[in-house]
């Protein structure tokens, strides 16, 4: 499956949705952007039931610091709607795929109860 592209308008709706969704945000100028990229759309062509989408941070600054991106390449992955794993740097394709095979590994029930803790913890405060 081929990766979108990811604008202020889609974004959230994307991520939000059941299943998992990586995020690559990334920028035409970086060098290990562009390296990434073909790691990136190989693992999209792999993994099917996955859907992989690109913000290109130049043309969506909001959305960029919405998502407090500040180095690039930055990878996101979310399942559930939930924020499961962030972290900049360019990826091998063998650690893509181990983050890719950690995320469909989740389980999600215990996830949402963390988050429930965390989310009452930070109300206590």
């Amino acid at each position: 499956m081929p990766t979108i592209d990811l604008t202020q308008d889609v974004f959230e709706s994307t991520v939000s949705s059941d299943g998992i969704t990586l995020v690559d945000f990334w920028a035409e100028w970086c060098g290990p952007c562009k390296a990434f990229g073909p790691v990136y759309e190989e693992a999209s062509n792999q993994h099917p039931d996955v859907t992989f989408g690109k913000v290109d941070t130049e043309a969506e600054q909001a959305l960029s610091q919405a998502a407090n991106i500040r180095s690039i390449p930055t990878l996101m992955a979310f399942r559930d709607g939930i924020l499961v794993f962030s972290q900049p740097g360019a990826l091998p394709a063998s650690s893509l795929e181990e983050v890719i095979t950690a995320v469909k590994g989740l389980d999600m029930e215990d996830v949402r109860k963390q988050v429930a803790q965390a989310q009452q913890e930070a109300e206590k405060n």
